[in-house]
């Protein structure tokens, strides 16, 4: 996900147009002006809390915090209103928070019973609290956890339901067409060659820039392409916010010339195509100097179309599960693991570089997966009892089923397997790959989406039947994550990690990019604060997911599947606040 870049366009008062301002033009990037996350918004309920008032029920309020990657420190986010009298309590005042599909956001809800008006919370009963992570809630079905309060030895303390609504007023995209007439003539020798930048307003009166045209040579009547942008990257979601256009005539130097501006709003682009979407462009330092200056042409919307967009979410949320597979490298160039140089060594007091990898993704993962029984393969190694070499087998000893337990079980049959079988060679990819592609060749629907995970040590041996295997799969319903460990050069998985150029296999090409791939090393923490390394590791190869996954949903024209209905709880009971 990307940040916010800074407000293009603070140039001092009274200054329009020119060289000053126009860095921000051709520096623009689209990405670097995404707006960052998804909102989601958590309602909060309570099924029989404990009752800590003698002469009538609780009086409950939650209080919600979330955890500093690096330093494990609760933080509180915030507070629901107090309601009083009840043990089933339906808070109203809800929590929005950013969330992203590649972090693991962990989350605490801690419950008072209110006796006073003070803030200060060891002044109230502690009713207990539960634990969760955000990916938690949302995986659930129908995004709505419901788990057991904890906290106060030897009582049961009820229940609490939390719910995930994804905020939706920002989902959707435009897709607009201008053209202009008229506009002045800024070349020597020629006509203009014109091109026009968008710019959404910040609360503090600034301009962030979020569009820009192609430019159009040689016309000064020029009709731009129709572009699609995001509600939200355009103005924030805000439909009377100002958003600013500009004018300019491109040079090949980077010195474009600034032929004038005009201001609207995303409620006046809605009206479409009518006299209300034609727009002066004016340029304030000609206009302050001649006194007959009308304008410097004309700018006119030529459509409006207004397109929902779906999201990660939605499919989330309609059921589609994400199905979690590991793959792992046995072969000899990993070391022998009784040796503390191995990669594989298992080290009693910490965990070793393959170890780190698979809980830094896995962890996050298995929020998605409702039956948390992932596949965990090994692949390099000679197999007892006869000594048979094998690019796909069983972590846990089972071919027919290679099922393990959340990453725990994973972890468990990974060191049982470093144990039992001789690490061996060559580094096959293609086996591994084709064992989950066929899985999900048996299911386009939408239903299930595969990611597997391999972590090696380096150089493939069987680079043609892998690039093969990626085409192949790029058509099916799962992405692949490579992570490198140990010092070997990782060049060749830089090719596969489609990045740059798109991967092809005998002239065929990739339909989508599915591999990501990174170096382990990239993210050892010098002060050894493996927490936080982990965390941007499993961020960085996450990241891409989503939108891999929607590539392909959207390709095959899969609608995500309706949502549960919505858990509806009694009337309301009356509220009063701290």
């Amino acid at each position: 996900m990307f940040g916010l870049e800074k407000p293009a366009g603070q140039q001092k008062p009274g200054r329009s147009g020119g060289l000053p301002k126009m860095a921000s033009v051709g520096d623009f990037n689209v990405l670097s002006s995404s707006i960052p996350a998804t909102k989601v918004e958590l309602s909060v309920s309570c099924r029989n809390l404990l009752d800590r008032d003698t002469f009538s029920k609780s009086d409950p309020i939650c209080v919600l915090y979330t955890q500093a990657i690096g330093n494990k420190e609760w933080r509180e986010f915030g507070r629901t209103e107090v309601i009083d009298n009840t043990l089933n309590p339906d808070f109203v005042r809800k929590f929005i928070m950013d969330y992203f599909f590649e972090e693991r956001e962990n989350l605490r809800f801690d419950f008072y019973d209110v006796d006073s008006k003070s803030p200060n919370l060891s002044k109230h009963d502690f009713l207990g609290q539960m634990f969760c992570t955000l990916g938690e809630i949302v995986g659930s079905q129908g995004s709505r956890l419901e788990k057991s309060i904890i906290g106060i030895p030897g009582k049961k303390c009820g229940t609490v339901i939390v719910t995930a609504e994804e905020l939706g007023c920002c989902r959707d995209s435009v897709l607009m067409q201008f053209c202009a007439n008229k506009l002045d003539k800024k070349d020597f020798f020629g006509k203009s060659d014109p091109f026009l930048v968008f710019h959404r307003s910040n609360e503090d009166g600034s301009f962030t820039i979020c569009h820009k045209t192609e430019v159009v040579k040689n016309t000064l009547n020029p009709v731009w392409q129709a572009f699609k942008i995001s509600v939200r990257a355009l103005c924030n979601g805000d439909y009377d916010r100002t958003i600013k256009v500009e004018v300019y005539d491109w040079d090949r130097d980077g010195s474009h010339d600034f032929i004038g501006e005009f201001t609207t709003s995303y409620r006046e682009l809605s009206r479409g195509q009518s006299q209300f979407n034609v727009y002066e462009v004016i340029n304030p330092k000609k206009k302050g100097k001649k006194k007959k200056y009308v304008n410097s042409g004309t700018v006119t919307l030529l459509s409006f179309l207004i397109e929902t967009e779906v999201s990660f979410l939605d499919y989330i949320k309609g059921g589609t599960q994400i199905n979690f597979t590991v793959a792992i490298d046995f072969t000899a160039s990993n070391g022998n693991p009784s040796q503390p140089t191995s990669l594989h060594y298992m080290n009693p007091y910490q965990l070793n570089a393959y170890g780190m990898a698979l809980r830094a993704v896995g962890e996050i993962i298995q929020d998605y997966d409702s039956d948390k029984m992932f596949p965990a393969l090994g692949f390099g190694a000679r197999l007892p009892p006869d000594g048979r070499v094998s690019h796909e087998f069983a972590l846990n000893g089972n071919p027919q089923n290679p099922y393990c337990h959340g990453i725990d079980g994973v972890m468990e049959a990974y060191y049982r397997s470093l144990k039992s079988v001789q690490l061996y060679g060559p580094t096959n990819f293609a086996p591994v790959i084709n064992h989950v592609a066929r899985y999900a060749a048996s299911v386009k629907d939408g239903s299930q989406y595969f990611v597997l995970l391999i972590v090696t040590d380096g150089v493939i041996s069987d680079m043609a039947q892998t690039k093969e295997s990626i085409v192949n799969a790029s058509k099916l319903p799962m992405s692949i994550i490579i992570v490198g460990v140990g010092p070997a050069e990782f060049d060749a998985m830089e090719e596969l990690d489609g990045d740059v150029v798109r991967i092809s296999s005998r002239g065929r090409f990739a339909e989508r990019d599915i591999v990501q791939f990174v170096p382990f090393r990239d993210y050892i923490d010098r002060s050894g604060n493996h927490v936080l390394s982990m965390a941007r590791l499993a961020k960085d190869v996450l990241a891409e997911i989503p939108e891999q996954f929607l590539s392909y949903m959207r390709v095959r024209g899969i609608k995500p599947s309706p949502a549960p209905p919505p858990y509806t709880p009694p009337i309301h009971v009356l509220q009063t606040q701290i």
